[in-house]
């Protein structure tokens, strides 16, 4: 993968208790200067309100800094809250990492 894109893999469901942590992985992610920011949600089994907050901040924040972020490996109880709450639609999200990477490799 290129150096251009950075892989953040969430280890736990994102809520108000995990925010934060999630918030200073991308502010050290910002200051790396990638182009992409890959959120890897194979670990996330449940997302509150606040975490939904927090990925939606880390999207904007990023957005402001020339910065693009996607998600991949959602599973479907969290894509039912995307889909309820129409995030799907703010967020390009890919079934996995090897279907972003095709997706990068086809476009370079």
């Amino acid at each position: 993968m290129s150096q251009q894109v950075k892989v953040l893999t969430i280890e736990k469901n994102l809520t108000a208790d995990t925010s934060s942590e999630f918030q200073q992985d991308i502010a050290q992610i910002l200051e790396s200067g990638a182009k992409i920011v890959l959120v890897d949600c194979q670990n996330i089994t449940f997302l509150d309100s606040s975490g939904l907050g927090t990925l939606v901040l880390a999207f904007k924040m990023l957005r402001d800094a020339g910065t693009k972020m996607v998600l991949c490996s959602i599973n479907e109880q969290v894509r039912m809250i995307f889909e309820l709450t129409s995030m799907n639609e703010v967020f390009e999200i890919f079934p996995s990492q090897d279907a972003f990477n095709q997706v990068l490799i086809a476009k370079n």
